[in-house]
């Protein structure tokens, strides 16, 4: 598009997205000026059917490619729907920039057509939320949104724009902008050196460290530093949901995910190491409930270093040394701090750290065999998840639903390479996330396979975005998990009260009936051979396809809250 010498400013708001990086924008044709200006310059609309689920496409986008995303909306019934998924944004650290367009200016607090106080909707669910009522502050405030969304800890910014300001002539620039904001992190920080060369000296001296990662290490270059550290420290590394993939978990001292700790879980194996620590470092953790064993996970008299670049989650549920800074930038100047120090006990204490990781992985191994029978129907979803690891690769995405869907992918898969993606909805854990999430991130890695993972109850949310795969031509694999029930709610309940209400249990749905009616190819599996085919048919299809697999309504993940689950059930 050639703009005209004073272009308008939705064409300012276009070119500006252009020079921040913006390939593709996730909106519903709304606000229409800047759409139509954005495709007009060639940047793509992948056009939801909802803004729940468009706000959550960008969310996957945003972490599969490390970008900032963006996402629009009409004012009024629709910006509500964006609250949500900028909520799990805000929760989960991912840089998204939200346009929502607002009434005309003349016509505020006249009680316009759709008119609402945008700015009180999304306070709690962004970090930043401005309305332009100038033009000649556009690429101002556009540039201070991204800025906003990737910087410091990522997050969501919304920009709210009267719809007469967009088709109003910009007027002329003063001061030309030529920055490219749009990549996370924008801002590189480390911590000062003193307390860098503190906790070297502190994790080469201790008799038993161990890390445990989340999230933020995904963020930047943390992937790449954090293998660095440890190698050369010897250092066993664990990791939460949203850390997962954050090494390779093939590697020796790759504990796996410690988030579940209940019976015949990883991590009921694995958490002697945690329980024997005597120093615990935290990378990019919120210490989260779920992340924590709610909060008994870490031993009270273990040394903590937590490297965080919010500084307020640093000692917000364990008194910490404070590593204030990026992830990658932090762990890169550890490494270099620690091959100054003497790590002959690192070394010493590699092998028996080594042995016991390889046996938890072997007893974790022995343990979900033992629930499995092939020849039953419907399936164990560990056998779903045996018969889909065969067919990962490194460069394979996986997404997942809330509840057990995440919980099946983080406990039951394994990563193939450090920086291998899993992606679920764990910063507010909101049910229908799986599938808009997965088709951000195949939005952002076209070329590469993206499989997702949901349960019926999860998936009825947002089934109609099928329509969006297959307009959009996004060859997303689809897995739904058909137990007929709300798992968790079920199970939760029956653990605390001994009884579950009457909305646990779901009348049967054809989920290949649905996928078909929105031209998505789909089959319906309830035996082992049969899944075996479906995957290999799947995995080699050029479209987006379904795979109905009805599973078994008794099979619950190994949460710590379930262990007894068996005997009250």
């Amino acid at each position: 598009m050639n703009c005209e010498p004073n272009p308008t400013v939705a064409e300012r708001i276009a070119l500006a997205l252009k020079r921040h990086g913006v390939e593709t924008i996730f909106a519903q044709s709304l606000p229409s000026a800047v759409i139509l200006a954005a495709e007009a310059m060639g940047i793509r609309q992948i056009a939801y059917r909802q803004e729940n689920m468009g706000g959550a496409m960008a969310d996957g986008y945003a972490r599969r490619i490390g970008k900032v995303a963006v996402v629009a909306a009409q004012n009024g019934p629709a910006a509500t729907l964006l609250v949500p998924p900028l909520a799990e944004a805000m929760k989960a650290s991912v840089p998204i920039v939200a346009l929502v367009q607002d009434v005309e200016r003349d016509q505020a607090d006249r009680n316009a057509f759709q008119e609402l106080d945008h700015l009180d909707l999304f306070r709690a669910c962004a970090k930043w939320v401005r309305r332009v009522i100038t033009a000649g502050r556009i690429d101002g405030y556009i540039d201070m949104a991204f800025t906003a969304a990737a910087s410091g800890r990522p997050g969501p910014a919304v920009l709210l724009l009267p719809a007469d300001l967009l088709r109003e002539p910009g007027a002329p620039v003063l001061f030309s902008r030529s920055s490219s904001l749009g990549s996370s992190p924008i801002d590189i920080t480390r911590p000062a050196d003193t307390l860098i060369y503190e906790a070297a000296e502190r994790i080469a001296t201790a008799r038993s460290p161990v890390a445990i990662v989340g999230g933020g290490i995904h963020n930047g270059q943390g992937v790449s530093a954090l293998g660095g550290l440890q190698e050369l420290a010897s250092l066993p590394v664990f990791t939460t949901n949203m850390g997962k993939g954050a090494v390779d978990e093939n590697h020796p001292l790759s504990a796996g995910v410690i988030t579940m700790t209940g019976p015949r879980s990883l991590g009921s194996h694995s958490r002697a190491l945690i329980d024997d620590a005597d120093l615990v470092l935290l990378v990019g953790t919120r210490t989260n409930q779920n992340g924590t064993d709610s909060w008994r996970l870490i031993p009270q008299a273990a040394t903590v270093i937590h490297v965080d670049v919010d500084p307020q989650e640093i000692g917000r549920s364990y008194e910490a040394i404070r590593l204030v800074g990026d992830a990658g930038e932090t762990l890169s100047a550890l490494c270099a701090a620690l091959e100054t120090h003497d790590l002959s006990i690192r070394h010493a204490n590699r092998k028996p750290v080594e042995d016991t990781i390889a046996a938890a992985w072997a007893s974790f191994e022995d343990d979900r065999r033992s629930l499995i029978d092939p020849r039953q129907s419907p399936l164990r979803p560990e056998l779903v998840m045996i018969e889909l690891q065969k067919r990962l690769t490194p460069e394979t995405t996986v997404v997942a639903d809330a509840s057990y869907s995440s919980m099946w992918i983080v406990g039951q898969l394994r990563s193939l390479k450090a920086g291998m993606r899993f992606i679920s909805p764990r910063g507010l854990a909101g049910l229908g996330w799986g599938l808009p999430l997965a088709i951000g991130a195949k939005a952002a890695v076209p070329e590469q396979p993206v499989v997702v993972v949901a349960g019926d109850g999860g998936f009825a949310h947002s089934w109609a975005e099928m329509e969006t795969l297959v307009r959009c031509n996004l060859p997303v694999i689809i897995i739904v998990l058909n137990n007929g029930i709300l798992g968790f709610q079920k199970h939760a309940e029956t653990v605390k009260f001994g009884r579950f209400t009457s909305a646990c249990h779901l009348n049967a749905v054809d989920h290949v009936k649905i996928a078909e009616a929105c031209g998505c190819t789909a089959l319906r599996v309830a035996e082992h051979s049969a899944l075996i085919d479906a995957l290999d048919q799947a995995f080699a299809y050029e479209g987006p396809l379904l795979i109905e697999v009805m599973t078994s309504p008794h099979a619950f993940p190994p949460l710590s809250l379930f262990a007894h689950l068996e005997d009250v059930a």
